[in-house]
């Protein structure tokens, strides 16, 4: 029988919705010490889960996509039935953790270090991540789950600083330096690069515990709500697209999963995506006749790149409350972009 799991390090990577925690969390795994097996946990406000596909399949590596709300109080207790099946069954020397970009460290905190992983889990530092450039809009500073996560990290990653101009981030640094206590860290990622020491050596989380912002503890459901996981996985059938639509903390998200056999023509497509209005979180991963592509709108910035994923193609928006688009008129749209039409 194996000895049972002691002192896990955990790392939670927060940030807000299109900060590149995904894309952070792909650079720090290509550096993984060999022997090594690492668990990461994505937590994705929409309901279709798009991050997961961003992750190649590999003997060291597992990953557990809940999508479908927050981990710090809708999915709280999906979460800690997850962690223990997920410890039980891969045993990792290490595991990562990426909230939602809606979501507040605090109740989370309380989930790890709650009576059941006791003396199995170890939080380290926080990491947050921050993009200089969400700073120039009034609105950001004030947003109270953007200033929570930032207040209880440990450490800070500047990422997009090759889209920031030094001015963006000397006044980023400058605004991090009011906070207290003070970060232990703060350091530039572009392009999601974050030297692998920062966490290999980083220390356990030794900050009180926090109380969840008022809008998440009103989030907080008496039960836990579905999530969309391997068991509960539905194929799409061809020319009959699964829509999923859920709102919660302020936001709306709208997203579709179409069969894998269904192939968008890529020109089309992206054009269609583009063209939807500018303040839309907007990521997919779609079958296209150039192959398989991942799809990345976030503040205006456009990303396309290949794909290892092949069950499906999804797509998710993510916007404020009430400025979603109408749903059945893009549905139609979408469909006009299927390369069979």
């Amino acid at each position: 029988m194996p000895a049972p799991l002691a002192h896990v390090p955990v790392h939670l990577v927060t940030g807000f919705l299109g900060s590149g925690k995904s894309t952070l969390i792909r650079r720090l795994i290509e550096q993984k010490p060999e022997g090594e097996r690492w668990a990461v946990v994505i937590n994705e406000f929409g309901r279709v889960g798009i991050d997961q596909a961003m992750f190649a399949e590999r003997d060291d590596l597992v990953v557990k996509g809940l999508p479908g709300g927050c981990l710090c109080c809708q999915l709280a207790f999906v979460l800690q039935a997850s962690l223990v099946n997920l410890l039980h069954r891969h045993r990792p020397d290490r595991l990562i953790i990426e909230p939602s970009g809606l979501g507040h460290p605090a109740g989370l905190l309380d989930v790890l270090r709650g009576e059941g992983f006791e003396g199995v889990l170890d939080v380290r530092d926080i990491i947050a991540l921050l993009d200089p450039r969400r700073l120039d809009d009034p609105r950001t500073r004030a947003h109270e789950t953007f200033r929570d996560q930032l207040a209880m990290a440990d450490g800070v990653a500047l990422t997009m600083t090759d889209l920031a101009t030094p001015d963006q981030r000397e006044a980023a640094r400058a605004w991090l330096g009011e906070f207290w206590p003070a970060k232990r860290w703060i350091a530039e990622a572009p392009h999601g690069e974050l030297p692998l020491s920062l966490l290999l050596e980083c220390r356990p989380h030794g900050r009180p515990r926090g109380a969840a912002s008022s809008v998440h503890q009103a989030a907080h459901p008496t039960a836990a709500t579905l999530v969309l996981d391997e068991v509960a996985f539905r194929e799409p059938e061809p020319g009959r697209p699964l829509r999923e639509e859920g709102a919660s903390l302020g936001h709306a998200t709208l997203g579709w999963r179409w069969h894998a056999a269904e192939v968008f023509d890529l020109d089309r497509v992206a054009s269609l995506l583009g063209a939807l209005p500018a303040g839309l979180r907007v990521k997919g991963v779609l079958h296209t006749g150039d192959g398989w592509k991942l799809y990345n709108r976030a503040d205006g910035t456009v990303s396309l790149a290949d794909a290892t994923w092949r069950l499906d193609s999804r797509l998710e928006l993510i916007g404020e409350a009430g400025h979603l688009p109408a749903v059945e008129a893009l549905e139609a749209k979408l469909a006009g972009c299927l390369a069979s039409r």
